[in-house]
């Protein structure tokens, strides 16, 4: 109970005023039962983490204004561990082809493989190196709604611009339980809703977005149910950002979409920003259309991990439970390069189709 004093938790000229415990009442033998003493109770409150400082934070309006958002690949050293010089690189590849934002951690950065330190690591890095000419995103987002807010918190602090959420996952919620989720980390900044049904199990149904725009915080959905679904947020004045590489095209130009978060931008994104800045263009959203097949024919990042390896710009080494395409797979990798053209690609080294042996494969890192 001292202890408690000399910190003001029992000190009724304290702000919060906790109840004190009574003195200890020394032990009678009236009873055979053992009572403790009454333990000091401190009630479960809630302040913002919050910083007013200026430098780092952005306007929703300047989120909503982005068209080409690069999901960004997380590049590993040999043990694992990320290889921060690699990734410096593709970030600045993509600063210099005119993408607008990076996600950082998200499934194709492979935030679902990271500890929370590595991934605020991650976020902090992009933003300290990069935050002044690129927006940073960071997926900070959890089936857990207490992480979410611990790592969206976290996430502000170090500076990132806005955050990505996904709604909870595996084990799922109501749409009330949705709302609350969304609504318990919305305020702190500009956030992105994240829709994939394929991935969480359960759709982001449009009335949960239109509750949630009530929030100046809201940036936009990334939308990976189709193109009807983008059309149906433009016309209500919801932003939104195309999550299927296939699709942007035609949701940019035909469905309103702001633009696209895009895996494909990892490899040509000067052609994905001619993509989403310059026009209608069928003739290149064609040419493309092979290479985001090839990219999504196994889950997302592998098609990714192993062309990012055979450009030369990226170790090949994956964090299990990731493994490479097979060998044929990635034959027909370097026959598309050669037909996109090996100049629009990132990377300076020629593309390669890699052995089986030239992977490493981690399980422990």
């Amino acid at each position: 109970m001292a202890a408690l004093k000399g910190y003001g938790l029992c000190s009724m000229d304290s702000a919060l005023h906790f109840p004190c415990p009574k003195p200890f009442q020394a032990y009678k033998r009236k009873s055979s039962k053992w009572i403790s003493p009454i333990a000091a109770v401190v009630p479960n409150f809630h302040l913002p983490m919050r910083s007013l400082e200026v430098k780092n934070r952005t306007n929703t309006d300047d989120i909503k204004a982005l068209r080409l958002i690069t999901a960004i690949k997380t590049p590993y050293l040999p043990d694992g561990r990320f290889d921060l010089e690699a990734y410096d690189d593709l970030i600045n590849i993509q600063i210099q082809n005119g993408a607008q934002g990076v996600i950082v951690g998200g499934t194709t950065g492979e935030g679902q493989l990271m500890s929370w330190d590595e991934h605020i690591m991650l976020i902090g890095h992009t933003v300290n190196c990069f935050g002044a000419s690129i927006k940073v995103i960071g997926n900070t987002g959890s089936n857990s709604t207490r992480e979410a807010i611990h790592a969206t918190e976290q996430g502000f602090a170090v500076g990132m611009h806005a955050a990505l959420h996904i709604n909870p996952y595996y084990g799922k919620t109501s749409i009330d339980g949705m709302i609350s989720h969304f609504q318990s980390v919305l305020h702190m900044g500009p956030t992105i809703i994240y829709n994939v049904p394929g991935r969480t199990g359960q759709d982001i149904p449009p009335r949960v977005v239109f509750e949630l725009s009530r929030s100046a915080s809201l940036a936009g959905v990334k939308e990976c149910v189709g193109n009807e679904r983008v059309q149906e947020y433009t016309e209500n004045g919801v932003s939104v950002w195309s999550g299927n590489d296939d699709e942007c095209h035609d949701s940019r130009w035909d469905y309103g979409a702001t633009g696209v978060i895009s895996v494909t931008s990892n490899l040509v994104p000067g052609l994905m920003r001619k993509l989403m800045f310059e026009g209608k263009d069928s003739e290149l959203n064609e040419k493309l259309r092979p290479l985001m097949g090839w990219l999504f024919r196994e889950p997302n990042p592998i098609g990714l991990n192993t062309a990012l390896a055979q450009l030369g710009v990226a170790r090949p080494v994956f964090r299990l439970p990731y493994v490479p395409l097979p060998l044929a797979k990635r034959v027909e990798f370097v026959r598309m390069v050669e037909e996109i053209g090996r100049e629009h690609f990132v990377g300076e080294r020629d593309v390669q189709a890699l052995d089986d042996d030239d992977f490493i494969l981690i399980g422990r890192y």
